[in-house]
């Protein structure tokens, strides 16, 4: 590191359990990070100001004046971006050190399974359930931990999934691929602007954990928030043994 990077990220180098060491490991370090919206907003921009050297972000779509209520990368100048380009715009404001690779295609299994690899964690800041499945998958099959979150009205819950741990579940253990769900979204339901930030900050925590080695992630857990209250509350989870995804005996 040189001078500057030691006064940037002097907060971090100060913790025992961080350090030089640790902090290097950030700079080294390679997020994957799937939506560009609510949750993929503060996840970025905090793992930017951290110092994590590349980010890749992936999205499809385009700043909607409605993103603006709570997704913090964007701004009324950029409706009309893509989002991936205007958080990119955002991300190299706060750190222009980090390298931001920006890609506008909707995450089909080709493509996860070409970018996935190359991460050291992901987080899955998407907004829909086939793509949390096709991620898990694709995180299982390439051993790359997994740190998702969602948020809806007033609800918030997250977890990660570290398949170079045995015997700890999958995201499909715990919502399994083939059971009916109602998708929920944040068009139709609405949400909380604040509490995807709360969620989102919290997977650029757990990311940064993983990646220097450091407390307990969330793994085995599913952390759940009730905004109305400010409850938190905890389950744990197990890996289904028969889980059609992550199971030996699949």
């Amino acid at each position: 590191m040189n001078d500057d990077q030691l006064l940037r990220y002097s907060r971090h180098i100060l913790l025992d359990e961080i350090g030089i060491e640790g902090q290097q490991r950030i700079l080294d370090a390679h997020v994957l990070i799937l939506g560009a919206g609510g949750l993929g907003c503060p996840a970025a921009l905090f793992l930017a100001a951290s110092g994590v050297g590349q980010i890749t972000l992936l999205d499809h779509d385009q700043v909607d004046m409605s993103n603006l209520q709570r997704q913090i990368g964007h701004s009324t100048a950029r409706v009309g971006m893509y989002k991936v380009d205007s958080l990119t715009t955002a991300l190299l404001a706060l750190n222009p050190e980090v390298q931001v690779h920006g890609l506008v295609q909707r995450a089909d299994t080709a493509l996860l399974d070409q970018e996935i690899p190359r991460a050291t964690v992901v987080l899955d800041c998407s907004d829909n359930y086939h793509t949390r499945h096709a991620v898990n998958a694709a995180c299982i099959r390439h051993g790359i931990p997994l740190v998702a979150a969602a948020v809806i009205r007033l609800d918030g819950q997250i977890s990660v999934f570290d398949p170079r741990q045995e015997d700890t579940p999958c995201y499909a253990c715990i919502f399994p691929p083939e059971a009916e769900f109602e998708e929920v979204q944040c068009s139709t339901m609405g949400v909380l602007a604040p509490l995807v930030g709360v969620m989102g900050s919290m997977q650029a925590a757990e990311a940064l954990k993983l990646i220097v080695g450091i407390g307990e992630p969330l793994t085995g857990q599913l952390l759940m928030l009730d905004g109305r209250s400010m409850q938190w509350s905890r389950m744990r989870t197990h890996r289904n043994a028969d889980c059609t995804v992550c199971s030996k005996n699949q």
